[in-house]
């Protein structure tokens, strides 16, 4: 089945056809790659810099500092944040053309955003509201030369600022154009991404259900594309919001050293302390952290990078972005490794048989050549890069295969269950299977969570160059080599001094409390050096319970409890059960977590606990939960435990901007 064309885009594509063979585009505009940095003493740098400086838009996460040069797409960031929040009542005339002005320059980028700038025209008396987005200028900003002057017109879909929790509804406006639209310009449909909807994790009485038993989960997706979604101007969808994978994308810090778990590749550290949202309450924080290596001594690799290049992969933030990501990693590749490129559309290709790492040029120039057109075989591109993955297979190496995509599987098998039989089958030969999802509109969430699960492989959104080069640089080893399989986890909550829990995210991660000794029950893999945080609300004992006593159960934390003194000191055993990367049978470590770790007060507590703490209140509050909790109050909260991290400094922006955007 041919993926479905709306009659505007079927417009654009006759138009943009029709205008590129009668009119002459200068070269050096349309080759304007996205996530190129823009060079220094570009005009928008001071541009933007003077509106950061009068407070009309907040330019503080662009970190400028000691020369570094920002992307096209980063400094489209920062102006889609400004162009969806500002108060345009507020901005005079020249403030307003200054707008305009950037947003022309970077108009292909905020559209790719998914920006809702046509806010900015609807004042302009010398343009009516049909006519709400900029025009071209005869001569650019940055020097190209002038257009011809044919003009072009079609309807597009704008999505709308602060949209319905479906994510489906959007605006059209009429746009007018005086040139030919350019290359490669991409214009935002409504969104229609599919996410897996989930409930969050109910309150559960120790008297009655004392083990909480789940799966680790060490993606990091719902992080940057609820980033995305903010960073438009936009509230994310509640489903695209899932609070482990908020909390897991921050790097361990080294305040609280976590203590080695014998037996284990594994080190943790606990804390406990009062709940900053709810004073009846206290939250226990849990962090993992994984064996590191330096990817350096790690075992050769055999890559098969397997990209989407279909017809919805042609926007800035899909295809062109998978290429620099992929320049990026094929960049650390070492002698011995070994890469693949196979690309799937309406056929499947392989572009590069399995190649050394020394052969950079070969590699980049066949990443290089990657083009978008065509509907999405999806399951025949991921059969023949097991093929080649098996073809190259490397005993006792990494052999993963990447998929690049936005998801969107529609020709040939494409429902979630044929998908994950097809990986799960293959996945016992050794071959892993990681994702990394690109792209809005039709962006399938879903998917893509299933598949990477049940590849014994891990997910990943990206959403910028930057994010790229974090998961992909900055945490190769993690994103590449599997320390841990089939890693679960249970906790038993000790009746005598806990009333209730409620697990903070990891809701589609729950297991069986049976599941957890059952060696045949699939469940999360840990990276090399990765870290994995768990975090509960607990009802301590004294505290007022949100459910009722049961009237024919023992009491909670009666006085006739019979457990020794040690166990009375006991808060709840931890236990953690895990497969290594190729083995068939699992070890088990356990720990016990002492109720002395409690701390005298929020404010006392590690910066571990308190910025997880600030994470999580993020997270359900764009969830809909935490009525009474103020975007202020969670900043505070960040802010007092960011230390010098640049990503937690990052969070702080992304907390104002949701605060900013109406209900």
């Amino acid at each position: 089945m041919k993926k479905r064309q709306t009659l505007p885009l079927m417009l654009f594509v006759l138009l943009t056809s029709m205008i590129a063979a009668a009119a002459f585009v200068s070269p050096a505009w349309a080759a304007v790659d996205p996530f190129m940095e823009v060079p220094a003493g570009h005009w928008a740098y001071e541009t933007i810099s003077r509106l950061g400086e009068k407070g009309l838009i907040d330019v503080s996460s662009l970190n400028l500092k000691d020369g570094r040069l920002a992307t096209r797409y980063e400094l489209a960031s920062v102006i889609a944040r400004g162009v969806s929040t500002i108060d345009v009542e507020k901005l005079d005339g020249r403030d307003r053309e200054i707008l305009r002005r950037l947003v022309a320059e970077f108009k292909a980028e905020l559209d790719a955003l998914g920006a809702d700038y046509a806010r900015l025209y609807r004042r302009d008396r010398q343009l009516s509201e049909a006519e709400s987005l900029p025009r071209e200028s005869k001569r650019r900003p940055n020097g190209i030369g002038p257009q011809s002057s044919g003009a072009a017109s079609l309807s597009i879909g704008l999505s709308s600022a602060g949209f319905a929790d479906d994510n489906r509804h959007g605006r059209v406006y009429s746009y007018s154009s005086p040139g030919p639209l350019r290359q490669g310009a991409h214009f935002s449909a409504p969104e229609t991404a599919r996410y897996a909807s989930y409930d969050d994790n109910p309150v559960k009485l120790v008297a009655r259900d004392p083990l909480s038993t789940f799966s680790l989960d060490v993606n990091t997706t719902s992080y940057a594309n609820v980033r995305r979604f903010l960073n438009a101007g936009r509230l994310p969808n509640p489903d695209a919001v899932r609070i482990e994978e908020l909390i897991n994308y921050f790097p361990a810090t080294t305040e609280t050293p976590p203590e080695p778990l014998p037996g284990s590749p594994f080190r943790v550290a606990y804390e406990l302390a009062p709940c900053p949202w709810n004073d009846n309450n206290a939250l226990l924080w849990v962090s993992l952290t994984a064996q590191s290596l330096d990817y350096e001594k790690a075992p050769p690799a055999n890559l098969v990078f397997l990209v989407d290049v279909s017809g919805s992969m042609a926007p800035p933030e899909r295809l062109p972005l998978v290429k620099s990501a992929l320049k990026t990693l094929a960049g650390k590749m070492r002698p011995e490794d070994k890469i693949s490129l196979v690309t799937y559309a309406g056929s499947t290709s392989v572009v590069l048989k399995a190649t050394p790492g020394k052969e950079k040029g070969e590699i980049l120039s066949a990443i290089d050549r990657l083009g978008a057109g065509g509907s999405t075989a999806g399951a025949a591109g991921l059969a023949l890069a097991y093929e080649q993955a098996r073809k190259g297979f490397i005993k006792g190496g990494i052999n993963r295969i990447l998929l690049c995509t936005d998801g969107d599987f529609n020709v040939g098998v494409s429902s979630s269950g044929e998908l994950e039989a097809m990986v799960k089958k293959e996945r016992e030969s050794g071959i892993t299977l990681s994702v990394l999802g690109f792209g809005t509109g039709n962006y399938n969430d879903e998917m893509m969570t299933k598949i990477s699960n049940v590849g014994n492989g891990n997910y990943g959104y990206v959403d910028s160059m930057s994010e790229a080069r974090k998961i992909l640089d900055e945490e190769m080893a993690a994103t590449l080599v599997t320390v841990a399989k089939d890693v679960k986890a249970q906790i038993e909550f000790n009746p005598a001094n806990v009333i209730e829990y409620r697990q903070l995210g990891y809701e589609k991660r729950q297991l069986r409390n049976e599941d957890f000794n059952d060696d045949s029950v699939d469940a999360g893999d840990v990276g090399a050096g990765r870290r994995v945080v768990i975090l509960y609300e607990l009802t301590l004992a004294g505290g007022k319970p949100s459910v009722d006593p049961l009237r024919y159960q023992p009491a909670a934390a009666s006085e006739d409890f019979t457990a020794t003194d040690m166990k009375r000191d006991e808060l709840a055993y931890l236990k953690f059960r895990w497969k290594a990367a190729d083995g068939d049978t699992s070890s088990k470590a356990e720990m016990p977590l002492m109720k002395s770790a409690l701390a005298p007060s929020f404010e006392k507590s590690g910066t571990g606990l308190r910025f997880s703490a600030a994470v999580a209140a993020y997270g359900q509050k764009l969830r809909g939960r935490l009525a009474e909790t103020g975007w202020d109050q969670i900043e505070a909260w960040a802010d007092g435990a960011r230390g010098n991290d640049p990503y937690r400094a990052e969070f702080l922006q992304l907390v104002k901007l949701a605060g900013s955007i109406p209900r």
